[in-house]
């Protein structure tokens, strides 16, 4: 295993910096929870079984509108030819691609999924999977739901393989894109099946590349390089398509921003995991059932949050080390505390996890370690994350 930093998670809390201990800390014997990170925004999962919605828009005047509407010049209102071409655009992109976007159900809930290659391997998220070990596959065209089951899960970059295990013919591969070719601004569509509403379509742009985002509410994915996007994203979209004006998926819907003053989910902010990202991790979980070469930075320990005295996050305490792995290489142990990582504050294990997420494999880096009150710093040489 790479780092398993399956620990617990203090949502909404980043701590003060750590404290002196006193004694030395002892980690819970056999504990095993899940990291996450706060990044950009609290965000939370758009998990297949859980409520969405929107907060409310801001609409401008009457006045304003008007005023905005007579500055702009006639030359930037497209003409009904070029309406025209773009609703083409669309209408073929959604003709060609949707077969290729299927509903996936579980005992826990639904969710979607995209259809990977022509011996009946479907890509979707960890969280639509979920613990199940069969399931069932409903396609765009409709008729009896396929049989299903789960070739392999990798929680860290909350993607899933299942296949289908007869009717492998009626499924329609879909064609994948390079998301290192993805730019901002770029039109897209959401395809998938959010609220049980099979082959929804929603539009936007890609607003921004290269996000970091924790999905928190008990995961331990933090997506690396996911694409942001003013699609709208809703339940059930979960695990479908991100798809260009080429017919290409360019990502994976997975989650939306949530307001943390209103409590729902913050309109037009989605990420999706990069399309690049899903056809490495894809490959190998077809391949072995596992993942050997994720690109994503490892310390090999298991780790918790651990709190100071006023009880304020105070670090990630080790709860083991895996032996032979990067933090045992550098002479890390069970029961010590990291504070800081690659001069960043590690205040709790939300914290460690963000580090690591923006390291590669290889990366040496200088770790601050808290031992029966000793700090000390030490250098550490990043392993490699693998199920």
């Amino acid at each position: 295993m790479g780092i398993d930093l399956n620990g617990s998670h203090v949502p909404g809390n980043k701590g003060s910096g750590p404290s002196a201990h006193a004694r030395r800390w002892r980690p819970a014997a056999g504990r095993r929870l899940s990291a996450v990170g706060i990044i950009l925004v609290v965000l939370s999962a758009v998990a297949c079984t859980s409520a969405g919605g929107s907060g409310p828009g801001v609409s401008a005047s009457a006045s304003s509108s008007a005023a905005a509407s007579s500055a702009v010049p006639s030359s930037a209102v497209p003409s009904s030819g070029a309406a025209s071409s773009l609703e083409q655009q669309y209408e073929q992109v959604v003709s060609r691609v949707l077969p290729s976007v299927v509903q996936i159900s579980t005992s826990q809930g639904s969710g979607s999924g995209v259809v990977y290659d022509a011996r009946g391997d479907i890509v979707t998220n960890a969280h639509v999977v979920g613990t199940a070990t069969t399931l069932q596959v409903g396609l765009a065209s409709g008729g009896k739901p396929l049989a299903a089951t789960v070739t392999g899960v990798f929680a860290s970059d909350d993607l899933a393989v299942i296949r289908v295990q007869a009717g492998a013919g009626s499924l329609h591969p879909a064609s994948f894109g390079r998301s290192a070719s993805v730019r901002v601004g770029e039109i897209v569509l959401a395809m998938g099946n959010p609220l049980g509403l099979t082959g929804t379509v929603t539009d936007g742009i890609v607003s921004a590349t290269g996000r970091t985002v924790s999905e928190g509410q008990g995961s331990s994915a933090v997506l690396i390089s996911a694409i942001q996007t003013s699609a709208a994203i809703n339940p059930g979209n979960s695990g479908g398509a991100l798809v260009n004006l080429a017919g290409q998926v360019i990502g994976i819907p997975t989650l939306a921003a949530a307001d943390p003053q209103l409590g729902g989910a913050a309109a037009g902010i989605g990420f999706a995991i990069p399309s690049d990202t899903v056809t490495s991790i894809a490959a190998q979980l077809i391949a072995t059932g596992k993942v050997t070469s994720s690109g994503r930075a490892s310390l090999g320990i298991t780790a918790q949050t651990v709190a100071d005295t006023s009880g304020q996050p105070a670090g990630a305490g080790v709860v083991a080390v895996t032996p032979g792995g990067a933090a045992a290489r550098a002479g890390i142990q069970s029961g010590d505390i990291i504070t800081a990582l690659a001069g960043q504050p590690t205040a709790s294990l939300a914290a460690l996890q963000s580090v690591l997420a923006e390291r590669k494999p290889g990366d040496r880096v200088q770790a601050q370690v808290s031992r029966d009150g000793t700090e000390s710093t030490v250098t550490v040489t990043l392993g490699s994350l693998t199920s």
